[in-house]
């Protein structure tokens, strides 16, 4: 990772030195503090200098099919320079079912990589030093589960906790609104989100917590104002979770991070991530009383939008994810992922892969976007983009609340519905031909499909499926016997899990295994409507 030179002159190509930050140049006096990067309420970034003193984190998400072939991902993708490492799980550690579940036929490996054991999880890292990566794992059900194998991992690899970076998504309420891998109700689910937050904060200090989503909910075909509105009344809901089991919020909130879209209207996405970073900042310190500055900084990671890539044209979608990827990055984004151009078709390729991260080194490198904290302030189509925002995003929060919050929102299905019928008006609109999309309903060419895309061969869920027999056939059956009675004990009281989940995979119990204790005590969710 290059870190600027500190005494480097920031100039353009003509020679024009570029200072730190800007604010109205004609009249110093209206320096508020709000204008001032580093500062609360953080509306121009939460560091004071932003990308001059380092660039975000090029974080891209990979893994499919077993451990080992991930693992081989991993390596490619950091010696191409990738930053992070972001790990996609299959659908059956999604949901907390083993490779070898009847009910898992034909989704072994497919949308990520399959973790079954321990075993697979030190497949997975072998050779990747989990002192120097900082690791992002995309998992909500099964979060704590995975979070204990990457540390009992670590441990064998002799790093302490301690030293561990990373996030684990955990945003379980997401799930029930718009993504849809949960297991238990939504109070159980909970448990283990504020057990996850006390667990690290005493054990893996710089562990990130929980990542709270919008991502999932824009994917659903929310509007820029619905993906935060709603990211931040989940948000409301674990912070009032956690300071309900005792925690106090300066002791979590400060690790707490958010995970947002980039969707294509260039300058509605800018505002949309200024607008986040000031409400967010308010209602930690108004609603929340946090004294900590840290606690009211919006750290999020973006993504660029899955729904926006097209089938059709698939090379366009370099240019789809460019823009949103500078829209992230004039928001102040802390990390970016851009997708790849061939993931309407399928799985990236090595090549879609490489130009995916090229595109965030292009715009490192040589578009000049990181030689000032947030340029584009001061702009009044900017700055009344963001106000706007600001107030449709309150007054959806203000609406929430008077429902009870989030879990009523939830189980009344207001997300849901709001979220269709934005969709649905969208739909609409690509239909009627008044919101166009290149290579769909304009611009529109006859092609043959291409043949070289990226396919996970079915014998991978044989392979996997041995693996784990062979894993069973191994592991000391009493020790596993002996961590799941005590899991099942510990479950049934106030005391914290995380501690018995570890004890469980250190013994190599199965995710399967470990999710049936606690299904057989909690049950499983079922949507009302």
């Amino acid at each position: 990772m290059h870190h600027h030179n500190e005494n480097a002159e920031f100039k353009t190509t003509s020679e024009i030195s570029i200072p730190e930050y800007l604010t109205d140049l004609k009249s110093e006096s209206s320096l508020s503090q709000s204008l001032i990067p580093g500062k609360y309420p953080f509306l121009r970034g939460i560091h004071p200098l932003m990308y001059r003193q380092r660039p975000w984190t090029m974080r891209q998400y990979a893994g499919f099919g077993t451990a080992k072939s991930s693992n081989q991902r991993y390596k490619y993708l950091l010696a191409s320079g990738t930053t992070g490492l972001s790990v996609a799980f299959d659908l059956p550690t999604q949901i907390g079912f083993d490779s070898d579940d009847p009910k898992c036929a034909g989704e072994v490996g497919k949308t990520g990589v399959a973790i079954d054991t321990l075993a697979d999880m030190e497949i997975l890292f072998d050779g990747i030093p989990l002192d120097k990566v900082s690791t992002s794992m995309t998992i909500n059900s099964t979060a704590s589960i995975l979070l204990a194998m990457y540390i009992v991992v670590a441990q064998k690899q002799g790093i302490s906790a301690d030293k561990l970076r990373g996030t684990i998504q955990n945003d379980i309420l997401k799930e029930y609104i718009a993504r849809g891998t949960y297991i238990f109700p939504p109070e159980p689910s909970l448990r283990l989100v504020t057990d996850t937050f006390a667990y690290c904060k005493d054990n893996v200090p710089q562990w990130n917590t929980i990542s709270i989503s919008g991502y999932h909910i824009r994917e659903a075909g929310s509007t820029a104002a619905q993906e935060i509105a709603f990211t931040f009344a989940n948000a409301i809901c674990y912070v009032n979770q956690a300071l309900k089991a005792g925690l106090d919020i300066d002791s979590f909130a400060p690790k707490l991070s958010f995970f947002f879209n980039a969707h294509n209207d260039l300058f509605e996405e800018i505002a949309k991530f200024r607008a986040a970073r000031f409400i967010w900042a308010k209602i930690m310190k108004e609603k929340f009383a946090a004294k900590d500055d840290r606690s009211c900084m919006l750290r999020f990671h973006t993504q660029t939008a899955g729904s926006t890539l097209t089938a059709q044209q698939a090379e366009n979608n370099i240019i789809r994810v460019a823009v949103q990827a500078l829209s992230a990055i004039l928001g102040g984004t802390q990390s970016l992922h851009t997708n790849s151009y061939d993931e309407a078709l399928a799985l990236p390729s090595e090549k879609a892969a490489r130009i995916a991260i090229r595109t965030q080194q292009i715009l490192a490198s040589e578009s000049g976007v990181t030689s000032t904290v947030d340029p584009l302030a001061g702009s009044f189509y900017i700055e009344y983009l963001t106000d706007q925002l600001i107030l449709r995003v309150n007054k959806y929060l203000d609406e929430i609340e008077s429902m009870g919050g989030a879990l009523n929102a939830i189980k009344t299905g207001f997300f849901q519905n709001e979220i269709h019928q934005a969709a649905y008006k969208y739909q609409k609109a690509i239909e009627k031909k008044e919101a166009v999309v290149v290579g769909v309903n304009d611009h529109v060419i006859d092609e043959t499909a291409s043949e070289d895309i990226l396919r996970v061969d079915d014998s991978l869920q044989h392979e996997q499926i041995s693996f784990l027999n062979s894993v069973k056939a191994r592991r000391d059956n009493i020790a596993v016997k002996s961590a799941l009675d005590k899991l099942s004990e510990c479950a049934n009281t106030n005391s914290n899990l995380l501690p018995s989940i570890v004890e469980c995979v250190s013994a190599y119990c199965s995710v399967g295994e470990i999710c049936s204790r606690l299904r057989a005590l909690w049950g499983e969710y079922q949507e009302a409507f």
